[in-house]
């Protein structure tokens, strides 16, 4: 690692814990519409609950504790102050691997997945398959925000995190993973950073949602017609509001705690392998750490940008990605493209897992399946 990164340790202050907790205390609901629960949305009774235990029961310094027990940086790049994590792993030759999060998530997403990529022998796997990690907190999210700075774009994103593994930590080449905006990102480095990337896995693919596109009528493709004719009908409202006005729904995430966990809670609740309650799926405690960094930090609208972008800009991924790609498709995620179409972006598909259980959350989800998978992949590459 050059000089131009400095150690960095998570310490919030107290203040703002007793700010969130007055916050908290003030809450105003509104009534349950007369409905199923969660059929319009976060359900107010759940809601209630959880709120209840973030101001009594959650331990924010035990979250902020075992993320501090990973090595955590920051350096000056591109124009912000970008956070990483940055785990060696055992063995004879780790390979360095980039995990990029997505939106509603960050760098706590990767906690348990960690571990058993970077010390595989205390899982009962092969040190020879270690890797060395590398987590960013994206530019604009949690650790890698600040207020007034630049909004990153995925392209911008991308760039930045090549420029963070080849410029300031030395590696001529990585491999990449991530799911939700860090499967775009993995996807991007792969298409216009090919020189540098041994290969990249991902949990979600980078595949147009566009109907038209889908040319082939067979039963895998039209089942993945029906997926995605449904999501686009009911699930894309965040994505509109966030890629169109994303300063004014800041404002109410930004001032109300209560607001920001239904809007993130709901994603959980919706995009994970659940039996009605997300907390059978990821761990509570985890899901608000989650939470608190986007409070803490206040980077909500900033974290909004690359759906902006996305929305009044090009496709992100410029002709194929022609790098071994290997992907881990789990069966509650938001939409699972059939390889026949993925095969028109990614044109080396090396692996391709589908896992009985899991959703878009994998890595915490499923840590231990998705890790597999993840050496699994990248095993041949080394």
């Amino acid at each position: 690692m050059t000089a131009t990164a400095t150690p960095f340790r998570l310490q919030i202050p107290d203040a703002a814990l007793q700010d969130l907790q007055t916050r908290l205390a003030l809450t105003r609901l509104p009534d349950e519409a007369p409905e199923a629960p969660w059929k319009y949305g976060t359900s107010v009774a759940y809601l209630r609950d959880l709120l209840a235990y973030w101001q009594q029961g959650f331990d924010w310094r035990a979250e902020e504790a075992a993320l501090n027990a990973f090595p955590q940086f920051r350096t000056k790049l591109h124009g912000i102050d970008l956070h990483f994590l940055h785990v060696r792993g055992e063995g004879p030759n780790p390979m360095p691997l980039l995990l990029s999060h997505g939106w509603p998530g960050s760098v706590f997403e990767f906690l348990d997945l960690i571990p058993r990529l970077t010390e595989p022998s205390r899982f009962g796997g092969d040190p020879k398959d270690a890797f060395t990690i590398v987590a960013p907190s994206l530019p604009g999210y949690g650790l890698s925000f600040q207020p007034g700075q630049a909004r990153f774009s995925l392209e911008a994103i991308a760039d930045c995190l090549a420029d963070l593994m080849t410029d300031v930590l030395g590696y001529r080449r990585f491999g990449a993973q991530g799911g939700d905006w860090g499967g775009f990102v993995s996807s991007r480095l792969g298409a216009v950073h090919a020189e540098k990337l041994l290969g990249i896995h991902l949990n979600l693919l980078a595949v147009r949602r566009d109907p038209a596109l889908v040319q082939t009528q067979d039963e895998a493709e039209r089942r993945y017609l029906a997926e995605l004719s449904e999501f686009l009908k009911e699930e894309t409202g965040y994505q509109w509001i966030q890629g169109t006005r994303p300063q004014t729904l800041a404002f109410g995430l930004t001032d109300s705690p209560a607001g920001l966990a239904a809007w993130i809670a709901e994603k959980f609740k919706i995009w994970t392998d659940n039996n009605g309650s997300p907390e059978s799926a990821v761990n509570r405690d985890r899901m608000l750490a989650n939470i608190s960094l986007y409070w803490f930090t206040g980077c909500i609208g900033a974290s909004f940008h690359p759906y902006y972008a996305r929305m009044h800009g090009p496709w992100p991924i410029p002709g194929t990605v022609d790098v071994p790609m290997g992907y881990c498709q789990f069966p509650k995620e938001i939409l699972r493209p059939p390889q026949s179409l993925a095969a028109r972006t990614y044109t080396d598909i090396r692996r391709w897992s589908v896992m009985p259980k899991g959703g878009h959350f994998a890595a915490m989800e499923q840590p231990e399946v998705l890790a597999r998978e993840i050496q699994a992949f990248f095993r041949p590459l080394r």
